[in-house]
């Protein structure tokens, strides 16, 4: 598979995986199980997560537009963007505060095939029990302090490949009561500080290595990962209500007992 080739289809992946709830590392092995390719290098990396990025915050712009001047115009209708942003923050904190805990872990790559595949059956499985047992009505402005920083805690298990970043925040705000909507919301929300937090590490550690640039490859992951990550937002939020989680819980499911096979 040329490098070209190989741009689109990981730009896909990233773009489809990135929110939802099926885990990003367990599918970016695919291609190098499956095809024998190897990656594209950290640049590429980065091009693909600034593509979900501006994705997410292109699809958000309006409730980004209202979270930003709730904290320069006291208007009282934008209190609970206001109070939407705060939440945001809460949540965000934990796995800034992990990841800066656990970098050097992280950078040891000490997580195989067999652990991402593992990972991600105990972490759909966990969703599974989220959906099936809690039937809550919440709406996204009805979080408290409490229930971010939940969300927030269980995110951090996101550091862990295989396990979805969009997974366990969906699944801890099921758990807290949010509707399945809402949790879903929410999760793609929360994604934009995660993502720009990852961005800043991955630009960090790129200024440590010599690298070289196929900027052709670079454009290719950004557009491709950027289009397919906001319709993949877009519709998922609109049949969410409809399909639910059973779905995509089988299909981690399946994905890991490939995986464990392959490995």
């Amino acid at each position: 598979m040329n490098d070209i080739v190989l741009s689109l289809v990981l730009g896909l992946i990233q773009g489809l995986t990135e929110f939802l709830p099926i885990s990003s590392s367990a599918h970016l092995l695919l291609p190098s199980l499956i095809l024998g390719t190897t990656d594209l290098g950290l640049s590429f990396d980065i091009a693909v997560h600034a593509g979900t990025l501006v994705a997410v915050i292109y699809f958000f712009k309006s409730e980004i537009v209202n979270m930003v001047n709730s904290f320069v115009a006291y208007e009282p209708n934008l209190a609970e963007y206001k109070k939407l942003a705060s939440l945001l923050i809460v949540a965000t904190l934990p796995i800034v505060l992990a990841g800066l805990l656990s970098s050097e872990i992280i950078e040891q790559r000490i997580f195989n095939t067999s652990t991402i595949a593992l990972a991600n059956l105990f972490f759909a499985l966990l969703l599974l029990l989220a959906f099936v047992y809690t039937k809550g009505n919440k709406t996204i402005y009805e979080i408290t302090i409490y229930g971010a920083l939940i969300i927030g805690l269980v995110q951090c298990f996101a550091l862990i490949p295989g396990a979805s970043r969009s997974g366990t925040a969906i699944t801890a705000a099921l758990f807290i009561g949010l509707n399945l909507k809402d949790a879903s919301k929410f999760s793609f929300m929360l994604g934009i500080p995660t993502i720009l937090g990852a961005l800043v590490f991955l630009l960090l550690e790129i200024q440590t290595v010599d690298i070289s640039y196929n900027f052709l490859n670079l454009i290719i992951g950004f557009l491709v990962s950027m289009f397919i990550a906001f319709f993949t937002i877009k519709y998922f939020l609109i049949f969410i209500e409809k399909i639910g989680m059973v779905p995509f819980v089988a299909y981690r499911v399946v994905l890991g007992i490939v995986l464990l096979l392959l490995f």
